[in-house]
């Protein structure tokens, strides 16, 4: 990632999720630019959604090809720290 490039961020979510809200107000808070797929109003994106995590439920959290959880592993993230270094790139 080049000097000063946002990461992309990409959120497999749903719009009445309270975790997918809680992780979507976090990434909106830090300097990262986020796609939000909702798999209910594109269910074909649910399966892909599967096929890149793994996982059913939601939120899906990718910072680009890196899988990094859903709600509670981001805000383990965000806790620990590594949330910034992997925003810096580091």
């Amino acid at each position: 990632m080049s000097a000063g490039a946002r990461p992309a961020v990409t959120v497999y979510m749903t719009g009445w999720c309270p975790y997918c809200q809680r992780a979507l107000a976090l990434l909106d808070s830090l300097p990262v630019d986020v796609t939000r797929i909702d798999v209910e109003a594109q269910p074909q994106r649910r399966e892909e959604m599967v096929a890149r995590s793994g996982r059913r439920t939601v939120p899906q959290i990718f910072f680009g090809e890196r899988h990094v959880g859903g709600c509670d592993d981001l805000m383990a993230l965000d806790q620990s720290g590594e949330l910034k270094r992997i925003i810096e790139g580091t």
